[in-house]
């Protein structure tokens, strides 16, 4: 009996052993299923989820560009795409041999992406074709099994309707170079694109918008088997400018076949309605990628089609420059309204002769004389009364040689020097040294925008500045009213003498530049012929009757032309510069002339905008 219920608390012992281990097993299990399922229940939720759902970041709508009418400049074209994921693929190679044998890649876009894959991490998307028709997605898709890491997508295409007229205003969108994406890894988005030139690179920040979020569910695989959702981003702000897109196309007629420029203004506000550098580019080019050769006969050029001359390009303003020294003698008293400067085809500074464009000389003239005939000696004798540092002061008051803000990032300040600048360098200043400055040559050194500033300035009395953009998200920007510019504190007398001596210039008989004359009844252009030297020229040579005409078409004087119409009541200013184009009357002065009948006629500044840019459907690119 005794033995019996020894047994019997040796096997109590045992059930109660196997019971608490047990327990313990069970009370491990419950902890960590506690641990999995409430503690971090939330964590495994998301890991399974992600293994079912990827997420990926889609490139944001960039911002469009509009003209003032609200025709589209740059826009939008949706359209299927091929993107490339490299980690979906075990070989990429062998994927890009399938998919060419559907869809032909060359060799150079091969190597496009083979390079993109290399420089970014593997499971972002690479773009493989921007541009499928339907034909070609249905076929993709039909031979999705064969092509690991190959996704349909849906894209944006950057678009110029107006291609070449646009081109040196609107710039152009390429992909971002692998320092851009190092910054910014948004950046390394298919399909993503950053301005290189002219609104588009300006305004890249405000173009650009913030990308998206499209949620996918994937298989096992990887392989994508629909979207879940999408959250497109905050696209970016459309843009409106102030050019006019009917006038950028007539002035761009105008100088087809030259290598030249032309700057339009609204003389009240500063607002750039047209903008032409001849000859241009296809912007679209970018969008697929220039090949070599071509960049290469862009780059040879002569005529320099990728440089926007309008802002970039540099000349001596000759003549132009005429109303400046002008207005800097008036201010300073160094000449009279009255007072007669005799020219007899030249003057003599210490043992150097400075010549008259005109050899037998104009005689006696005044001050409206001497620009209406723009006479050489007349302004050689102001600068050396005056000196050169009060005509730089004056050449700056009138937006020469500082910068004016326009919204263009190869846009040039230029140069107007000072004795300072010329001692600085070791060089002793002479008096030869200021007179040819009071004809726009020497050290001079200005681009056409410029000139165009100068003669609103001019025309106005106000200190205008240039701008493009007109609209920002449909919100007027500053420089819409004449009254957003100070005066230029100028004596009104002075400043209508100098403005009365252009009128002369297109309008009275003898006026340098009569075949300029406006052919619309009752309106009448003021404006100022030049030409620039790009050759120096001798005494000997004035005296055997030297001809510019006859030098190569790469030595001879630039053509130069500035004015602003109706002359009573100023509105547009407008430059025009012809490279080499020789005599500024006879080849500017025309074209001068029917650019602004064009613009008389169509008035742009008060033509009111066809459609609000907020207003045109997204992504469109029409």
């Amino acid at each position: 009996m005794k033995r019996e219920d020894k047994g019997r608390g040796v096997f109590t012992r045992r059930v109660l052993l196997l019971g608490a281990g047990q327990l313990g097993v069970f009370g491990l299990l419950a902890r960590r299923l506690y641990q999995v399922q409430v503690v971090e229940g939330a964590r495994y939720a998301t890991l399974a989820r992600h293994n079912r759902i990827s997420e990926r970041l889609i490139a944001p709508l960039r911002g469009r560009l509009f003209d003032r009418s609200g025709v589209v400049l740059a826009g939008n074209l949706a359209n299927w795409r091929a993107l490339l994921i490299a980690d979906q693929t075990p070989d990429i190679g062998a994927t890009l041999d399938a998919f060419s044998s559907l869809i032909p890649l060359d060799q150079r876009e091969r190597e496009r992406i083979l390079r993109e894959l290399g420089r970014q991490r593997r499971f972002i998307p690479v773009l493989v074709e921007k541009s499928l028709d339907w034909q070609q997605m249905a076929t993709l898709e039909v031979h999705a099994p064969d092509l690991p890491g190959i996704l349909i997508d849906v894209g944006n295409t950057r678009v110029y309707p107006l291609a070449e007229t646009m081109a040196h205003v609107v710039g152009y969108v390429a992909p971002p170079s692998q320092e851009e994406v190092a910054a910014d890894p948004a950046l390394a988005l298919p399909g993503t694109r950053v301005g290189r030139a002219a609104t588009e690179k300006f305004c890249e920040p405000t173009l650009r918008g913030e990308p998206g979020v499209a949620q996918l569910e994937v298989n096992a695989v990887g392989r994508v088997i629909r979207e879940v959702s999408r959250e497109d981003g905050v696209p970016g702000a459309d843009i409106g400018l102030c050019i006019h897109s009917e006038l950028q196309k007539l002035v761009a007629a105008r100088l087809q076949n030259l290598s030249a420029s032309a700057v339009v203004l609204d003389c009240r506000n500063g607002e750039v309605l047209a903008m032409v550098s001849s000859p241009s580019f296809d912007p679209n080019l970018f969008i697929t990628g220039v090949s070599p050769e071509q960049w290469r006969s862009w780059n040879e050029d002569p005529l320099a089609p990728l440089t926007n001359k309008a802002v970039a390009g540099l000349y001596a303003p000759g003549s132009t420059f005429k109303p400046v020294v002008a207005m800097a003698g008036l201010e300073a008293h160094a000449v009279t309204l009255t007072e007669h400067i005799n020219c007899p085809g030249y003057i003599d500074i210490g043992t150097s002769r400075f010549h008259c464009w005109k050899q037998g000389g104009h005689g006696p003239l005044d001050l409206r004389g001497a620009i209406k005939n723009s006479c050489d000696v007349y302004f050689y004798e102001v600068a050396r009364r005056l000196g050169m540092d009060p005509m730089a002061a004056m050449a700056k008051r009138f937006g020469l040689g500082v910068p004016l803000g326009i919204e263009l990032p190869e846009a040039r300040t230029g140069f107007v020097p000072t004795r300072e600048w010329w001692t600085a360098k070791g060089h002793t200043w002479n008096l030869g040294d200021t007179v040819v400055h009071g004809i726009g040559q020497g050290f001079l050194q200005l681009p056409p925008l410029a000139l165009a500033v100068m003669v609103a300035r001019v025309a106005t009395g106000r200190a205008v500045l240039p701008h493009l953009v007109r609209t920002i998200g449909g919100t007027l920007q500053r420089g819409a009213h004449p009254e957003d510019w100070p005066s230029l504190d100028l004596t009104d007398r002075y400043l209508r003498a100098v403005r009365e001596g252009m009128w002369e210039v297109v309008n009275a008989p003898g006026g340098t530049a009569t075949i300029a004359r406006l052919p619309l009844p009752g309106v009448q252009m003021a404006g100022k012929t030049g030409s620039a030297q790009v050759l120096h020229v001798t005494s000997a040579q004035y005296r055997h009757g030297f001809d510019s005409a006859k030098l190569p078409w790469k030595l001879r004087p630039h053509a130069l032309f500035v004015a602003f119409a109706p002359a009573n009541a100023p509105r547009y200013a407008l430059s025009v510069v012809v490279e080499h184009g020789n005599a500024g009357p006879t080849v500017a002065g025309p074209l001068a002339r029917d650019i602004m009948t064009d613009v008389l006629v169509l008035d742009p500044a008060n033509a009111a905008a066809a459609a609000s840019p907020a207003a045109s459907p997204a992504g469109s690119g029409a």
